[in-house]
């Protein structure tokens, strides 16, 4: 297996592309266990750098992600990971994290209410 190069905090930037669509959905990181996780599971998992604490993407929502397939970028230290979503990416409630312009637009419209769908 190919040997990532993680960063100084033990992190590599993943992102995360629907497999059908092509559409990023969403950019998230993952450290040495996340990854074996996600390898293992099938499903992705991260590393939350504000919680300190691993997480899987949907262990709340429910909108959890199948992985079809993992690229390392020319450099080693950043992954793509294609997914096949079950539902919406965004903890906004869109289905990609990139529902913005640069200048504040939205321009996707919400799937889901984020207050219905997770604990505060």
């Amino acid at each position: 297996m190919l040997k990532l190069k993680f960063d100084k905090n033990g992190l590599i930037p993943a992102i995360i592309q629907d497999a059908k669509t092509k559409e990023i959905l969403m950019l998230a990181y993952m450290n040495a266990e996340s990854f074996k996780r996600t390898l293992k599971t099938k499903k992705t998992w991260f590393y939350s750098r504000s919680r300190k604490k691993f997480w899987m993407k949907g262990e709340e929502s429910g909108n959890v992600q199948k992985v079809k397939k993992i690229y390392v970028d020319c450099d080693a230290d950043t992954i793509l990971v294609l997914v096949e979503p079950k539902g919406a990416a965004c903890h906004n409630g869109y289905n990609s994290c990139f529902y913005r312009t640069e200048k504040g637009k939205i321009i996707l419209k919400k799937v889901f209410d984020p207050k219905k769908v997770y604990r505060k």
